[in-house]
């Protein structure tokens, strides 16, 4: 079960990955016309109609891509049976279609039913999973040679148009409840206020080692619950001050904090590791700044001093916090980084983000100066720090990712061990058959760590140009 919750949080990654088209649309358009949205300038209304037909349809694409991300071969007949459920289900439960089932007035349906269309990514999410099923399990079945033409890949999107009108009357009746139990998580979150969106910023950044933050960001960026924070912040449907408090505090961090952190790691390495650490720390804390992926930077310290990784998931709470009771708001569509805090800081929801600079550049010092003490105090094995194990050779790293793939392949223990392969956003998520026969220090001096979340699984933080690993690796194992 929770390898197959990993395999949903990963294709999540699929649709997510649209919205930062969105964010440059919209924000450049917000830009042009920062209070006219389009009103005074046809360009800004151009761009900002454009991102919102994105930011509008984030059902569909979430059905569509969670379909392809989960299915086995990734292939465009996966997403196709996506995009054929979500139209079949979500035909079947419109207010419409639901009265004239139910034989009552359009105006006697529950308001559940009323969510259900394009922008409903808690639907597109159960259609992508199922229809990802049915594409796994039927899409090598063959026909007898009369229906031939419908064998294999084009029988599945008829099954799955068929599997949905059962689906569909199940829902019918599970959907209200389903729905309402969602508002009400959504609404007690809500009713926390600033304390809400720090509980929910300690256990995102809590959630990160095992991959299922992004089941958790669903719940507060997307619709699942009611809240839709991302969706209404760049929609420009929601509070001034309010709407965007589930994101504004990890601009703080990701921008500054960890970059403290990355500072505290050089500072406090060893005296003939402190260049090797820089070098990596300005690449990582790059990253962070620039684009908000901290992955890399976070493995890099998280197994090995599991406390100021719990320091620093607190500290990240903290910071949503203080954001959210300042109304200090900002946005992104894909991570809490520069370009993504450029882009959103003229929309029209908001509010004061520069003090969001201010914010970072305290806690950017408060990282620096607790993570150091903490180090020091209690001899923290950060990096820099490790004590040496096995040979001391210098290692010479590799430059091109099929040079990084060649040796990732020999550390997992070549194609003989190596079962699958795939990855998301950070990560090569790899099935092996012998565990024993992996190297985890070796692959520590290629990538920013290694994680074993199951018997057979092997997780290698490669960095956000994993994709390109990942084919290298694909292309050596055939």
């Amino acid at each position: 079960m929770f390898k197959y919750l990993q395999k949903i949080g990963k294709a999540l990654m699929v649709p997510v990955a649209v919205l930062p088209a969105a964010a440059i649309l919209m924000g450049i358009g917000y830009w042009i016309d920062p209070t006219g949205w389009g009103a005074n300038s046809q360009v800004a209304a151009l761009l900002i109609t454009a991102g919102k037909s994105l930011i509008g349809s984030m059902g569909i694409l979430f059905a569509v891509g969670v379909a392809f991300g989960m299915s086995k071969d990734q292939h465009g007949s996966a997403a196709l049976t996506g995009l054929v459920g979500f139209l079949v289900l979500t035909t079947l439960l419109s207010p419409g279609a639901v009265a004239a089932l139910k034989g009552i007035k359009v105006a006697d349906v529950p308001a559940a039913f009323g969510k259900i269309d394009n922008g409903n990514q808690f639907i597109g999410i159960l259609v992508g999973v199922i229809s990802s099923a049915l594409y796994n399990k039927f899409s090598k079945v063959e026909l007898h040679k009369a229906l031939s033409f419908f064998s294999g890949k084009r029988l599945v999107p008829i099954i799955t148009a068929a599997t949905m009108i059962p689906i569909s009357f199940i829902l019918m009746f599970l959907w209200p409840v389903v729905y309402n139990g969602l508002v009400t998580f959504g609404t007690s979150i809500v009713d926390l206020g600033p304390l809400g969106a720090g509980i929910y910023g300690f256990f995102n950044r809590l959630l990160i080692p095992v991959g299922l933050h992004h089941a958790l960001n669903s719940v507060f960026w997307f619709g699942a619950a009611g809240i839709n924070d991302l969706g209404n912040f760049w929609a420009g449907t929601g509070t001034k001050g309010i709407t965007g408090m589930y994101m504004a505090g990890f601009f703080p961090i990701m921008m500054f904090g960890l970059v403290g952190a990355a500072a505290a790691f050089v500072k406090t390495s060893k005296p003939e590791n402190k260049n090797k650490v820089a070098s990596i720390m300005i690449a990582a804390g790059f990253a962070t700044f620039f684009t908000g992926v901290t992955e890399p930077l976070e493995f890099a310290f998280m197994f090995l001093a599991p406390g100021l990784y719990l320091i620093h998931a607190l500290l990240t709470g903290v910071s949503l916090f203080i954001a959210a009771t300042m109304h200090w708001t900002a946005g992104f569509g894909f991570s809490a980084g520069l370009v993504d805090f450029i882009l959103s800081s003229r929309l029209p929801l908001a509010d004061k983000p520069y003090m969001l600079i201010v914010q970072g550049l305290v806690f950017m010092a408060i990282y620096y100066l607790v993570f150091t003490f903490a180090i020091t105090k209690w001899n923290l094995k950060t990096p820099g720090r490790e004590e040496i194990e096995g040979d001391t050779e210098e290692f010479e790293a590799p430059t091109t990712h099929t040079a990084t793939a060649k040796l990732i392949l020999e550390y997992v223990g070549g194609t003989e061990n190596l079962m699958e392969v795939d990855s998301c956003a950070t990560r090569l998520r790899l099935e092996v058959k012998d565990q024993g026969l992996v190297q985890d220090a070796k692959i520590k001096k290629i990538t920013s760590g290694v994680l074993k979340p199951g018997k057979t699984s092997v997780q290698i933080i490669v960095g956000p140009h994993v994709e390109f690993v990942a084919a290298e690796l694909k292309k050596l194992v055939k």
